[in-house]
């Protein structure tokens, strides 16, 4: 079985290279063990690692709680 490369989240493009690709996080599935992240060396620093909508959810209610 060949496997496809792994995709970069900051670009979404293939990682060709294996010296080039770095797992950046581990994002757990509903079902099953879930996936790694990958991206570029150069582009670790651009992949956004909270999602922008539970963190717009979680300010509101930390702001109504306080």
């Amino acid at each position: 079985m060949i496997e496809s490369p792994p995709v970069c989240r900051a670009c979404q493009e293939p990682i060709t290279d294996p010296d080039d690709a770095v797992i950046v996080a581990h994002e757990l599935g509903n079902s099953g063990p879930g996936w790694d992240v990958w991206a570029h060396r150069d582009h670790v620093d651009d992949v956004p690692l909270i999602n922008e909508d539970l963190l717009r959810i979680m300010v509101r209610i930390w702001t109504a709680g306080s």
